[in-house]
């Protein structure tokens, strides 16, 4: 389900790391006619298949389609002697996907860059003292020392720029769709920079100003390195459920791969581990899926809570994404759990919206979607209106999109692409308090989770940022949409062609809104406001966010902890209740109301005519005429 490597593949990556000026001398092989086939295909893109160009031309004045017909006139115009360097191109065309601002929509740099990774052996993190920003070294590459640079050494200076100065300058850079998005992403690529969707750097080495932790002010001259990044858990070019439903943030995750390669090598690995566990405060619990999860108890002075990281959705299997998460959650204490997804960039949206099932006792509404009504959308659409690939539906889409001529749409009807009844599956597993964490860096299906987490009232939200990163669509990427005319037989006349020199474009192709009280707000742009806000502290970057998880105990423990376990007893057609903080079970067999019992102590065991045949129990726990819990089992 994922990579399968650990010490030993970072250890020959970091061996085999290159100066970036010694990258920079293989790279470069497009010709002339493979610049204006991109150009092309990106014409194609933006213009055909884009979701969201009507809401980036009215909220960010820019005019993308018309910036690219100008370069490709210019192409038209050039000759292989008189042809722009190939590093101004491939800035141009970053440029101008960036302009949109939006980072599902990204044109991806051809090899010899796509595979790699440029890096600084640092990390750098921000955090807030004296109601003021300070940029503090947080983790070093192993192997790697320099005179008083530990963690906890503060960052001054970046090339002889105040530091602050440097993060917005190269926050300008980047496209996130709000301020603290961009910001946040700014920050990170001064250290670390993925090939396939950033620009190399433009310098050599950084020179940093530093103040080490014994109060010495100093400077580092050092080189950006090269190396390989490991590769994705999903390919998105194929014909797949993961592909198809994909809401990922590509530079996010391939930074959190390279991350992991470079500090946590050991979560690169997906083997099974021993999955006993310990509720134990402070300790990880062992889990199958390292790369996915870290899950432990805290301690809080407002009292002990499970906190689950969640760190990416992009996994090829959702269901047991889901079982995992709810094992985890089964080992955590009961009053009340933290479900942190910062820097979650997102993946299959079935695994962000079957995720909140486990957290609710109330049924699921998943994002509907959108796609805007082209006329290639809506030859896409016709030729898997009765899905005959197996793998994708769109036939829901297809009356709206054949309408929209008539009458003047701009989208099509919203629906969702996450089915109903898996959201719905598995039902409420975890009955205490909880609150999500987030940052500008969750994106995509993680917006979507958030969303969702938010419209659903699952629980506080409370964020290190004033907004998430506000990425609210279905991402495919050019090579899925050129196949999706070929299946399952090659449609005359597609517009899409082969990408050279292993390039690559994806694009927002589905928008997605919000349901219940904000239905029909788009995500995209907007995001999901936290209800609370945390700025990071010291603490929280060095002593493991223990400040930000004090608050969170803070809003857990504001909060009723429930309790409903059921199991079948022993004689056929009985059930055993065990509940807390509730007043009235109700019991379903088979989607049917079978019994109402009210709960006058903890522990009941009532008879149910018709327990025995049911394939499916549901009890449902009431407080005060209010539904507050939820189980269901399948015997």
């Amino acid at each position: 389900m994922g990579i399968s490597e650990g010490a030993t593949g970072q250890a020959k990556r970091l061996a085999d790391a290159v100066d970036l000026r010694d990258f920079l001398d293989t790279a470069g092989t497009l010709t002339l006619a493979d610049r204006r086939t991109l150009v092309e295909q990106a014409l194609v893109l933006i213009e055909q298949n884009y979701a969201h160009l009507p809401l980036k031309i009215a909220m960010y004045a820019v005019n993308p389609v018309q910036r690219l017909r100008l370069l490709a006139l210019r192409l038209s115009r050039q000759t292989a002697a008189t042809a722009d360097p190939e590093p101004r191109f491939h800035a141009e065309l970053s440029e101008i996907f960036h302009s949109v601002r939006d980072l599902h929509t990204n044109y991806l740099l051809p090899q010899p860059y796509a595979s790699k990774v440029a890096y600084l052996p640092f990390l750098i993190e921000e955090c807030h003292e004296d109601g003021r920003p300070r940029y503090l070294v947080t983790r070093l590459v192993e192997g790697f020392s320099a005179p008083g640079l530990e963690p906890g050494a503060e960052v001054t200076h970046w090339n002889g720029t105040p530091i602050g100065a440097a993060v917005d300058a190269n926050a300008a850079r980047y496209a996130g769709g709000n301020p603290a998005a961009r910001h946040s992403r700014g920050l990170q690529s001064l250290t670390i920079r993925p090939l396939v969707i950033h620009l190399p750097p433009g310098e050599s080495w950084v020179t940093l100003g530093y103040l080490g932790r014994d109060g010495i002010a100093r400077e580092l001259r050092e080189p950006w390195r090269v190396t390989d990044n490991p590769p994705p858990f999903v390919d998105a070019g194929a014909l797949t459920e993961a592909a198809v439903s994909q809401g990922l943030d590509l530079g996010t995750d391939a930074i959190s791969r390279a991350l992991r390669m470079l500090y946590v090598p050991r979560t690169l690995t997906a083997e099974i581990v021993d999955a006993t566990g310990t509720d134990a405060p402070g300790a990880d619990l062992p889990t199958s899926m390292p790369a996915f999860f870290k899950a432990r108890a805290v301690d809080t002075p407002s009292g002990t809570f499970g906190h689950i990281r969640v760190f990416t959705f992009n996994t090829n299997d959702p269901g047991a994404f889901v079982g995992e998460f709810v094992r985890l959650a089964g080992l955590l204490p009961r009053n009340g759990l933290v479900v942190d997804v910062r820097g979650n960039g997102g993946g299959h949206i079935h695994a962000a919206e079957f995720l909140l099932q486990t957290l609710t006792p109330h049924r699921i509404t998943p994002e509907p979607t959108q796609f805007v009504t082209t006329p290639l959308n809506v030859r896409i659409c016709a030729q898997h209106e009765e899905n005959p690939t197996g793998q994708i539906d769109l036939g829901p889409w297809c009356p709206s999109m054949n309408q929209a001529l008539e009458i003047g749409a701009v989208h099509s009807a919203g629906f969702a692409i996450t089915p109903e009844a898996g959201a719905n599956a598995i039902g409420q597993c975890y009955h205490g308090p909880v609150v999500l964490i987030t940052d500008a860096r969750c994106y995509s299906a993680t917006d979507i989770f958030a969303a969702g987490f938010q419209d659903h009232g699952i629980g506080p939200v409370l964020g290190v940022d004033d907004n998430t990163g506000a990425g609210g669509a279905n991402v495919w990427t050019h090579e899925l949409l050129k196949l999706l005319l070929e299946l399952p037989s090659p449609a005359p006349g597609s517009p899409y062609r082969p990408l050279p020199g292993g390039a690559g474009m994806r694009v927002s192709v589905r928008r997605t809104l919000r349901v219940h009280e904000l239905a029909g707000t788009p995500v995209e742009d907007l995001g999901v406001r936290p209800g609370h806000r945390h700025r990071l502290t010291r603490r929280d970057i060095l002593a493991g966010n223990q400040d930000l998880l004090d608050r969170a105990g803070e809003l857990l423990a504001a909060l009723p902890a429930r309790r409903l376990d059921v199991r079948v007893a022993g004689a056929a057609d009985e059930l055993t209740l065990r509940t807390g903080l509730l007043d009235r079970a109700d019991v379903y067999l088979d989607g049917r109301p079978r019994l109402t019992v009210d709960l006058t102590q903890e522990t009941v065991t009532v008879t149910v005519p018709g327990l025995a045949a049911a394939q499916v129990v549901r009890v449902e726990g009431f407080q005060s005429g209010r539904l507050v819990a939820a189980r269901t089992l399948r015997p």
